[in-house]
């Protein structure tokens, strides 16, 4: 499930900035880059967390320890290509 909603959380981010470079309201595809972010997310930490009540300790120790670094990278960007527009327009007003 993630996987699937990362997708579209990147999908959605280019659309942001398509939308941006073309000049049209951009702000809809930014709340929804953001939000399947999160969503995201919160998948991954379900996962997880099924892991741990199942007690499948092979799994976290393989999986947790790389996937933490790429998740937060992966939401710094995210955050940092959402909000790009905003602070674009910004720069671009000065």
């Amino acid at each position: 499930m993630w996987l699937m909603l990362g997708g579209i959380a990147i999908v959605t981010t280019f659309i942001n900035l398509y939308m941006y470079k073309a000049g049209k309201d951009y702000k809809l595809a930014m709340a929804m880059g953001l939000s399947f972010t999160a969503l995201t997310l919160c998948a991954e930490y379900s996962l997880v967390s099924r892991w741990v009540k199942v007690e499948d300790w092979a799994a976290l120790l393989d999986v947790v320890p790389g996937m933490e670094r790429a998740l937060w990278v992966l939401t710094i960007v995210s955050i940092l290509l959402n909000i790009a527009p905003i602070l674009l327009e910004r720069k671009g007003k000065k």
